[in-house]
């Protein structure tokens, strides 16, 4: 292994440094300025390289851009006594592997020189991470082959797909690239989430309108359908869709045909549609919510997307993916993850899906303290949530009765315990809810996986609403999901009352 470069024009820096090194044996080799350093860059290279940042005749971080340019997987520790926030920023900015304030502690300062070792060790042995060309998708877990072979065989129809999975699992990305894989790719693609639109505008979104048709419709508009004309319209969150623009699209999927808002001439439309949505349509057209002859239009080639919890292989991969991603937009060096961070992140539910872990993947970018991310870098929500599940999940004498509710108060039905006591331990709920599974398959019931999911949410979010006294923000936290999904949840699941 080569030596450690400590740069610093202070002796006795210099002095303790070596000695504590020595003790781990490693080897040294110090400079007391930076000419000298970048003398020896000529000719040799460090290990690891310690720098301070204020010295006679050199900056630090001078020294750190000419190593950056020349080495840029060489390790670098900015070590400076003006702890401030200019110099930190000035430093990772430059790309330094850690920023180091002194006075120190020693042992912190070997440990870190550690971890930079064995950055530089990894980065001398490790695959070549830079990708050329950004992938449409990535996933080697047996669904997404399936989700990848489906495409293929799809590229040379124009049929209407139907997208299904939970949000956050890219359901759009799988559009796009149904879209680019077909005859239609040379044509546009438009997007339009229908949850996202207001009602009274949706129809207007949807066909355009015609000058005057409405307060405020100054000029004729197109509408999405005119807009995707020779290409692919993509409806997100189709199962949102008001009843009566429900019609209106069955017309336009039926014949081809739509009237712009106030208009009286039909307009052709040739148009692909593909639709998502991360609800169960089935079951919102026995509740009269959706049209069933829509359903069966839509449903011509339905895809359903895994979640990422179904893929958990599949974590390391876009992990590093997106760590990639994110230093490419931020223009810094890609971080890595250890490999006992990844199997940390391949344990995790991640109820986002992979946007929730997109979105980790650019935190650690900016707030990971080293280039190689370790589990206690992660953000601490995620650590927690992990040690709370780790333990014997019990739950509250309130919580118990209404978690039981969900699913063990059918299996009194079939014969099974009808309560749990406080402190009641996962593997008794779980063998209620698998009484409860093999009660409704005998009694043929239909949708048992819809119907045991929404009475164990309504579950989950009621104990969540209770413990916080309501409040809808502070519970979607504590359950590790997000405020749109929480609201969105009690109302499919009419808990308003």
């Amino acid at each position: 292994m080569k030596p450690i470069w400590i740069v610093d024009d202070d002796q006795s820096i210099r002095w303790v440094l070596e000695k504590a090194l020595a003790r781990e044996n490693f080897t040294t080799r110090s400079f007391s300025g930076v000419r000298d350093a970048l003398a020896a860059l000529e000719t040799d290279s460090p290990q690891v390289l310690v720098s301070d940042i204020r010295m006679p005749g050199g900056s630090g971080l001078e020294l750190l851009q000419t190593v950056r340019d020349r080495l840029p997987g060489l390790p670098v520790i900015i070590m400076t006594a003006f702890s401030d926030l200019d110099s930190a920023v000035a430093a990772f900015q430059g790309g330094a592997f850690e920023y180091l304030a002194k006075p120190f502690d020693i042992d912190k300062a070997v440990e870190l020189i550690r971890r930079a070792v064995d950055e530089s060790m990894r980065g001398d042995a490790a695959y070549d991470e830079r990708v050329t060309e950004t992938p449409e998708m990535l996933g080697q877990a047996p669904a997404m082959q399936d989700m990848f072979r489906a495409i293929g065989r799809l590229s040379h129809s124009a049929a209407t797909v139907l997208i299904t999975g939970e949000s956050g699992t890219g359901k759009e990305l799988v559009a796009r690239a149904l879209h680019r894989h077909s005859p239609r790719a040379n044509g546009p693609f438009i997007a339009l989430n229908t949850a996202a639109i207001p009602k009274d505008l949706l129809e207007s979104e949807l066909f355009g309108h015609e000058r005057g048709a409405f307060t405020g419709a100054q000029a004729m508009r197109q509408g999405r359908f005119e807009q995707a004309e020779n290409g692919t319209l993509f409806l997100d969150e189709i199962g949102d869709m008001p009843f009566d623009l429900q019609t209106r699209l069955l017309r336009v999927l039926s014949d081809g045909q739509f009237y712009r808002v106030g208009g009286h001439n039909p307009l052709r439309a040739n148009v692909r549609v593909i639709a998502a949505t991360h609800q169960n349509l089935e079951s919102r057209v026995r509740q009269g919510l959706f049209r069933e002859d829509l359903y069966h239009r839509l449903n011509v080639i339905r895809l359903r997307l895994p979640a990422l919890r179904e893929r958990s292989e599949d974590i390391p991969l876009l992990a590093r993916h997106f760590l990639q991603k994110s230093a490419r937009d931020l223009g810094v060096e890609p971080k890595r993850v250890s490999d006992d961070a990844l199997a940390y992140l391949a344990s995790l539910p991640f109820p986002g899906n992979v946007r929730q872990l997109e979105n980790l993947c650019n935190w650690l970018t900016v707030m990971a303290p080293a280039q190689v991310i370790e589990q206690k870098d992660l953000p601490p929500d995620l650590t927690a949530r992990q040690e709370t599940s780790a333990e014997v999940i019990a739950v509250s004498p309130d919580g118990a009765a209404a978690l039981n509710g969900a699913v063990a108060g059918a299996a009194a039905a079939s014969g099974a315990a009808t309560a749990a006591p406080a402190g009641v331990p996962v593997s008794v709920w779980e063998s209620g809810l698998r009484t409860e599974v093999a009660r409704l398959l005998r009694e043929n019931s239909a949708d048992v996986m819809d119907e045991l999911a929404r009475r164990f949410e309504a579950a989950v979010i009621r104990e969540a609403l209770d413990f916080t006294r309501g409040r809808k923000v502070e519970a979607a936290e504590r359950l590790g999901i997000g405020r749109n999904t929480i609201t969105r949840k009690i109302q499919e699941l009419h808990l308003d009352a």
